[in-house]
């Protein structure tokens, strides 16, 4: 039973990086076909920061139900095996909710850019494919209310 609750907590932390990404590379369905707003700016600075994980309740849903099931299995009455299930459960939806935070955490870099008509703009990003310096010229994809920062095309 432990092999099984350990194989549930790495199958949880894959399932749970996989479902988000903020990368400038990923384009949202829903995004796809849309007019989008463009600035040309040059970049002012960058500065590597992380962009702190997600707890939608996912993890500790999944962490709590799979810790209920396996210390449920452990006890010897019923009830006993209900307080074990019930204490286990707890302690699999906090390790769910901090698996999922990691495992949803991203590296990003935020950009200061001044843009063409003198305005100065910071915006926080997923490191992409893109490496980004002082001086390069960019482009300011605005979709949606969403803002993606690319080279500009020579």
């Amino acid at each position: 039973m432990k092999r099984w609750t350990m194989m549930a907590a790495l199958a949880l932390a894959v399932t749970l990086s996989a479902c988000s990404t903020s990368s400038p590379d990923v384009i949202q369905r829903g995004d796809a076909q849309r007019l989008s707003r463009v600035e040309d700016g040059v970049v002012l600075s960058v500065r590597p920061v992380t962009v702190d994980g997600s707890q939608s309740g996912i993890g500790a849903a999944v962490g709590g139900v799979t810790g209920a099931v396996a210390g449920a299995s452990r006890g010897g009455s019923s009830a006993e095996s209900n307080v074990i299930g019930l204490l286990v459960g707890v302690a699999g939806a906090a390790a769910g909710n901090a698996i999922e935070r990691v495992a949803t955490r991203e590296d990003a870099n935020e950009l200061l850019i001044q843009l063409k008509g003198g305005e100065r703009r910071a915006v926080v990003q997923s490191k992409g494919t893109e490496v980004l310096v002082p001086g390069d010229a960019v482009i300011l994809v605005t979709t949606g209310g969403k803002v993606r920062v690319t080279k500009a095309p020579k």
